[in-house]
């Protein structure tokens, strides 16, 4: 049995989930999420707990229980919470804009980077090299946030570019100068 996957999720009181044969709806304050179920693995609702099984050991079930679970769990607490991923600007003249709904992003380029996010994120630019990426789906804001970090990743001499917060990046030494021994 999966570790993952037979943990039970205990469903908060603002959360509305529906079955719908091979599909699972999250409905909750922040809105709406749905996911597709593999063949062979069944969700099943009793007194505010959900419980993820499966219909065999097949090894690819198995591997389906686990992220299945972690899928929901992930679609609840998206619903009532919502997800957030900060992103770091750095570098001399790096900075971010917002116009309307695209992001403007000057980094170094001979022209402005513009980048619009998916429906369903939410992009927020604080001071000049921060960028808040909100939304309620876990993994298109944590792709969204991927997409704008390789527009420009860190690089290791100096360190400038776009990272997340908090990532640390390991640097390098430049080259060594000419010294007079060998002039």
């Amino acid at each position: 049995m999966s570790k993952v996957g037979k943990q039970e999720i205990t469903i908060p009181e603002t959360v509305k989930i529906t079955l719908d044969g091979r599909e699972v709806r999250v409905n909750g304050p922040k809105g709406e999420l749905f996911l597709k179920l593999e063949n062979g693995i069944s969700v099943e609702t009793k007194n505010n707990i959900l419980k993820v099984s499966r219909k065999n050991d097949n090894r690819h079930l198995r591997a389906m229980h686990g992220s299945t679970r972690a899928l929901i769990a992930n679609m609840i607490l998206g619903a009532t919470e919502g997800f957030e991923k900060i992103l770091e600007i750095e570098g001399t003249g790096y900075r971010a804009k917002m116009e309307g709904q695209i992001l403007e992003l000057s980094l170094g380029f001979s022209h402005p980077i513009k980048f619009k996010a998916k429906e369903g994120v939410e992009l927020i630019v604080e001071g000049q090299n921060v960028i808040k990426i909100k939304g309620i789906d876990k993994q298109l804001v944590g792709q969204t946030a991927a997409k704008i970090r390789a527009i420009k990743p860190p690089e290791p001499y100096k360190g400038k570019g776009i990272r997340y917060q908090g990532e640390i990046v390991k640097r390098k030494v430049g080259k060594a100068g000419k010294t007079e021994a060998e002039a």
